[in-house]
């Protein structure tokens, strides 16, 4: 798995009920997350991987997920709270497709870590994750 659109990153959520795969798209302009769920697409600003590590680096402990669809508010502290925050490093939502920006609690967390930079539980609910160093 190299994570480009011709083989990308084969992934499955925290509690292990859904697949969906992801691939960067680095000629996008801004580079880009691709995730696939399905027949939907959503993307995320790519800087989402780095950003998102650094912060939890930051937070030193557990942090929930906090998954939720952009419709509904994020709680918080939670990652999903983070990646929509406006004292986060793009000033609001990672997700750049207008009606699909939420879920970034959901799907960036088990992309970090097939990648090597967290630990997350995979429990049927309320998962966390953690920076490893």
């Amino acid at each position: 798995m190299t994570g480009t659109r011709d083989d990308p990153w084969a992934l499955t959520t925290a509690p292990g009920t859904s697949a969906y795969t992801m691939y960067a798209d680095r000629d996008a302009d801004p580079p880009v997350l691709v995730c696939q769920v399905g027949s939907t697409t959503l993307r995320y600003d790519l800087r989402a991987i780095e950003d998102l590590h650094a912060w939890l680096r930051e937070q030193g402990d557990w942090v929930d997920l906090g998954a939720a669809d952009e419709k509904k508010d994020a709680a918080a502290g939670t990652v999903e709270g983070w990646g929509r925050s406006p004292d986060n490093p793009v000033g609001g939502w990672y997700g750049l497709r207008k009606g699909y920006r939420g879920r970034f609690g959901m799907y960036l967390p088990p992309l970090l870590e097939a990648l090597g930079l967290v630990e997350l539980t995979h429990q049927p609910r309320g998962n966390k994750v953690r920076a490893l160093d």
